[in-house]
């Protein structure tokens, strides 16, 4: 099975999050519409929290997945 990943940058590195797409998506469609529905969950409720955000990519069918971030290179 060929899974597809999304990596969702934050500013903190404790904040980036990795996410499944959707068989049905192609990826570019996929990044416009991660990025809208994050837009609807924060100005829907300026108090979201990021698990908030993680139900609403899961009703659209993108899973959040768990990862292991590597050393920094400082």
């Amino acid at each position: 099975m060929n899974v597809r990943l999304m990596v969702l940058p934050a500013g903190e590195p404790g904040g980036i999050r990795v996410v499944s797409i959707p068989e049905d998506r192609k990826e570019q469609e996929a990044f416009r519409h991660v990025t809208g529905i994050i837009s609807a969950v924060e100005e829907g409720d300026p108090d979201y929290s990021w698990e908030d955000i993680e139900d609403a990519l899961e009703k659209h069918g993108y899973r959040v997945l768990d990862f292991v971030l590597g050393p920094s290179l400082d």
